[in-house]
C-alpha cells in the first residue's frame, strides 16, 4: 500500500506534491524499507522492473513523462542505497569516532534535493559519515569487497540490469539520454571516484569492448550504436574533472568516433554525444579537441564524420571559437583529397551562415560556399549540389538577409538553370525534388522586386520546367506559386515602383489559399518542408 501510495504522489500532476514527495515522503519511505530490510530487495527491483516494462511497451513511443518518474524515483533513492552499504560493510563496527575527524570535500557528494536525502543526516551526523568514508576507500582500495553483501548486491546486480537498460533505450531520445546520464552522475558521484574506477568503467568498457578486430561492418558493431555510448561518456567518463578522467573521455569518443566510420555504422550515439557534453560550454574544447583527431585521420570516413559532426557544434560554442577553431578545420576538410570529405563539409558551412554574426567569419564561408558552387571541377557533382540546395533550404529562411539576397536566391537560380541541361532523370529529378523543398522553404522570406524578377520567379520557371516532365503534382504548385509572384509583382509596379514582399504573404484569397493547401497536402514532400513554408517570416 505505502509503495502503491508514492507511485501516485510521484505522478501527482501538481508540482508542489512530487516535489515534496522527493523531498519528504521517498525518503521516509526509504528508510522505512531499509528498516525492513527491503531496500535493496524490494523497492528498486520494483522501480527498475517498472521501467524496463516502460521500455518494452514503449518500442512505438515510451511514456517519457513515466519514465522521468521512475528514474527519478531511483535517483532520489542513491543516498539511501549509499547509506545501507556504509552500515552493513566489514568496516562498520570498526567506526569508531576518535580523534581529530577528517574533513569531508565539499564536492564529494552531489547537492541533496532535501535535508532527507543528505547522506550525513541518514548516517547520522557528518562525523560518523566521515569516518564511514575513510574506512570505505581504504577497503575499496586495499580490501576488496568479500562478504559485503550489500556493496556486492550493487555490483553484481543493480549496474548490470541498469546498463542493460541503458541498452534498450532509444539514444535518439535526448530527454532519456539526458536523464540516465543524470542517474549514472549522481550514483558515480555518491558512491566515490575508487568505486566508479574499479566497479563501473570496467562493466561499462567490458560491453562496449572497443578494438580494431571488433569493426564488424556489416553488423555495425551493435552496442556502440545504442544509447549505452552516451551515458557512459556523459554520465560516467564526466563525474571526475582531473587531467587523466579528461584524456579517458577525449580518447573514448575518438574511439568511437573511428569505430562507427569505419563500420559504416550510424551516428546517433556519436551525436548524442556531442549533444549532452555540447550544452555545458566547459566540455567545448574537449569535443574540439576530438574533432580534430577526426580531421587529420588518415582513413577519410573518420574525416566524413569529423566534418559532420561540426554542423552539431557550430550552434553552442562561442564565436570567438567558431573563428579559431572550427572554421580553420572546415577549410582544412573542405580541400581534402576526397571529394565526399568535401561534401561533408556543407551542412557545418551553412549553419555557421545561419548562426555567426561576426561579418569577416561570413565573407570566409561563403567565399568557400561560393568556390564550390563555381569551381569547374564541382561541376558534374550531382551529390555537391544536392548538399548546398538542401543545405541552402535549411538555413536560407534563418540566415542574415543579406547572404541570402546575394548569395542563396541567385545561387538556386544558377542550380535550376543548370538542371534543365541533366540528360539524367533520376539525377534532374533529384535535384527537382530538392530546390523545391528550398524554394518552398524560401517562399516564406520578404523578397524585394529586382531579386523577385531577375531570380526568385525565373529560378521557379526552370524548376517548373523539370517538374512538367518529370512530378506533374509539384507541377501544378509551382504554377501556383509563380502565378501569385507574378500577380504581387504586377500589383507592386501598380502601387509603388519600390518594396518587398512575402510571397507566403501573398497568398491572399481564401480561394487561393485552400487550393495552395490542398495540393500541398497531397504531396509526399517532408514534413519539415512543409512547416517551412508557413515558418514566422523573417
Amino acid at each position: 500500500q505505502g509503495f502503491e501510495l508514492l507511485l501516485s504522489a510521484l505522478g501527482d500532476p501538481s508540482e508542489r506534491v512530487v516535489s515534496a514527495t522527493h523531498q519528504v515522503f521517498l525518503p521516509a519511505y526509504a528508510a522505512w524499507t531499509t528498516e525492513l530490510g527491503n531496500l535493496q530487495f524490494h523497492l528498486i527491483p520494483t522501480l527498475l522492473n517498472k521501467i524496463e516494462k516502460l521500455l518494452r511497451e514503449g518500442e512505438h513511443g515510451l511514456d517519457e513523462h513515466k519514465l522521468h518518474m521512475y528514474l527519478s524515483a531511483l535517483q532520489s533513492l542513491i543516498p539511501s542505497l549509499f547509506a545501507l552499504v556504509l552500515q552493513n560493510a566489514p568496516f562498520t563496527s570498526k567506526a569508531k569516532l576518535q580523534g581529530e575527524v577528517p574533513q569531508i570535500e565539499v564536492t564529494r557528494f552531489p547537492r541533496p534535493v532535501s535535508p532527507l536525502q543528505d547522506v550525513a543526516i541518514i548516517i547520522g551526523s557528518r562525523e560518523q559519515l566521515a569516518v564511514l568514508l575513510q574506512l570505505y576507500d581504504y577497503q575499496l582500495e586495499h580490501e576488496g569487497t568479500t562478504g559485503w553483501e550489500t556493496l556486492l548486491w550493487v555490483v553484481n546486480q543493480l549496474l548490470p540490469q541498469l546498463i542493460e537498460i541503458v541498452g534498450k533505450i532509444n539514444v535518439a531520445s535526448t530527454a532519456c539520454v539526458h536523464e540516465f546520464s543524470r542517474f549514472f552522475w549522481r550514483l558515480c558521484r555518491t558512491f566515490g571516484k575508487i568505486f566508479t574506477n574499479t566497479k563501473v568503467k570496467p562493466q561499462f568498457q567490458e560491453i562496449l569492448r572497443l578494438s580494431e578486430e571488433n569493426i564488424d561492418s556489416t553488423a555495425g558493431n551493435g552496442v556502440l550504436t545504442k544509447a549505452t555510448v552516451p551515458i557512459y561518456a556523459t554520465g560516467v567518463l564526466t563525474c571526475y574533472i582531473q587531467e587523466e578522467d579528461r584524456k579517458l573521455l577525449v580518447g573514448f569518443l575518438e574511439d568511437v568516433m573511428t569505430m562507427l566510420s569505419l563500420s559504416h555504422a550510424p551516428l546517433d550515439s556519436l551525436k548524442a554525444s556531442f549533444v549532452e557534453l555540447g550544452a555545458n560550454p566547459a566540455y567545448h574544447e574537449l569535443l574540439l579537441t576530438v574533432l580534430w583527431y577526426g580531421v587529420v585521420h588518415t582513413s577519410a570516413l573518420v574525416r566524413c564524420t569529423a566534418a559532420r559532426m561540426f554542423e552539431l557544434l557550430v550552434k553552442g560554442v562561442h564565436e570567438t571559437l567558431v573563428a579559431q577553431r572550427v572554421v580553420p578545420a572546415l577549410i582544412t576538410l573542405s580541400s581534402d583529397p576526397e571529394i565526399s570529405v568535401r561534401i561533408a563539409t556543407i551542412p557545418a558551412f551553412g549553419t555557421i551562415m545561419e548562426t555567426v554574426t561576426q561579418r569577416e567569419l561570413l565573407e570566409r564561408v561563403k567565399m568557400q560556399l561560393a568556390s564550390f558552387l563555381e569551381d569547374p571541377q564541382y561541376q558534374d557533382q550531382h551529390s555537391l549540389h544536392t548538399e548546398i540546395i538542401k543545405t541552402f533550404g535549411r538555413v536560407g529562411p534563418n540566415a542574415e538577409p543579406r547572404f541570402r539576397d546575394e548569395f542563396v536566391i541567385p545561387h538556386l537560380h544558377k542550380l535550376a538553370l543548370v538542371n534543365n541541361q541533366q540528360s539524367v532523370d533520376s539525377k534532374r529529378l533529384d535535384i527537382a525534388t530538392h530546390l523545391f523543398e528550398a524554394y518552398s522553404a524560401l517562399s516564406c522570406c520578404f523578397i524585394s522586386e529586382d531579386l523577385m524578377v531577375n531570380h526568385f520567379l525565373p529560378g521557379l520557371k526552370c524548376l517548373r520546367t523539370d517538374m512538367e516532365h518529370l512530378s506533374p503534382e509539384h507541377e501544378v504548385i509551382l504554377s501556383s506559386m509563380i502565378k501569385e509572384c507574378e500577380q504581387k509583382v504586377e500589383n507592386k509596379t501598380v502601387q509603388e515602383p519600390q518594396g518587398s514582399m512575402s510571397i507566403a504573404a501573398s497568398l491572399v484569397s481564401e480561394d487561393t489559399k485552400t487550393k495552395f493547401l490542398n495540393k500541398m497536402g497531397q504531396l509526399t514532400t517532408s514534413g519539415a518542408m512543409l512547416a517551412n513554408v508557413f515558418q514566422r517570416k523573417k
